[in-house]
């Protein structure tokens, strides 16, 4: 009997700690006035995306879901309506695993909108794969992609008074690693058809993330655009739908039972998309609504000035 209450008893004390810490809830308090302006949101359909989007519309925002799936976009902009009352919620197609299709939305939005305020870098996945243009997918739809289409928009988004850049990052890019070589020769930072190599594929794409976040705030100094990289928690989303039935069976029980909803792992992106005063934190990297220090290797100026570099020929941008 002891030996059970005692087990009993640590379980609840880990579950705790668990909950304070890599499980811990945030709540944006911003007041920012979004009436009159203009949001992006990539893979704003679904997660933390869409639960974003509903807070930004019912604020008074024009939301622009950039989404590769019309069917749960429209869908989702249904329900966004439906809640919030807005009827300024847009659906524009974007397949981030296409430099064309990146290259056709930035095109057809700057001829169609007239300004842009705040661009969320949302959308992402853990996957092995291809893009159209060869690279691992995980490289190309997180950090390529998203790479892209903020350079092709930089302009847009300095003509407004006070633009923001937001890009999903995550905790595991504490793991993650960069070898160029690899990358020049392969066109990708990792892959392969067991579980465990596209995971370190996906941690090596959101240190991409920090360290393009790191890059802009250099680059964008002088305007009056700032960035942010976001970890958002562990939160229950699509993220690993294409992830093995055997570990979707592991997955569920705790995600069920220890990860954030979406509402509240958008909490953090809300914070940098709407507190007032954290201009001078551009560049930084932040989780549960605050600024986070990282790694040495997460804000290394030489690796983040490569990685640019890089990415700006794999893109085609020089």
């Amino acid at each position: 009997m002891f030996q059970l209450v005692l087990g009993v008893l640590v379980i609840g004390l880990v579950y705790v700690l668990l909950v304070e810490t890599l499980f811990k809830k945030s709540q944006c308090k911003g007041k920012r006035e979004m009436s009159g302006r203009t949001v992006i949101i990539t893979g704003g359909n679904t997660g933390i995306g869409k639960a974003t989007a509903m807070e930004l519309a019912g604020r008074g925002a024009r939301v622009i879901l950039a989404c590769r799936n019309q069917q749960k976009a429209e869908s989702a902009i249904s329900d966004i309506m439906k809640v919030t009352g807005s009827t300024d919620v847009v659906y524009m197609q974007l397949d981030l695993s296409s430099l064309r299709s990146v290259r056709s939305f930035t095109e057809i939005f700057l001829k169609a909108e007239p300004r842009l305020d705040l661009l969320i870098n949302n959308a992402g996945l853990i996957a092995d794969g291809r893009t159209e243009d060869g690279f691992g997918i995980e490289f190309g739809v997180n950090h390529l992609g998203h790479f892209l289409l903020t350079c092709l928009l930089l302009d847009r988004l300095k003509e407004s008074p006070e633009g923001r850049v937001i890009t999903m990052s995550s905790m595991a890019h504490r793991w993650g690693k960069i070898d160029f070589d690899a990358l020049v020769a392969n066109k990708d930072l990792g892959t392969g058809r067991y579980s465990w190599q596209f995971f370190q594929a996906y941690c090596n794409s959101k240190l991409c993330n920090v360290l393009f976040t790191h890059e802009l705030a250099k680059r964008l100094k002088g305007t009056n655009v700032t960035c942010y990289s976001v970890h958002p928690g562990i939160v229950k989303t699509e993220l690993s739908r294409h992830v093995s039935l055997w570990q979707k069976v592991f997955i569920e029980p705790v995600a069920w039972l220890l990860f954030l909803d979406p509402t509240t792992g958008a909490q953090t992106t809300l914070h940098c998309a709407l507190q007032e005063g954290i201009e001078p934190l551009s560049g930084r990297y932040f989780s549960c609504c605050a600024a986070q220090d990282v790694s040495a290797k997460a804000k290394d100026d030489a690796v983040a000035k490569k990685l640019w570099e890089v990415s700006e020929r794999l893109s085609g941008l020089c």
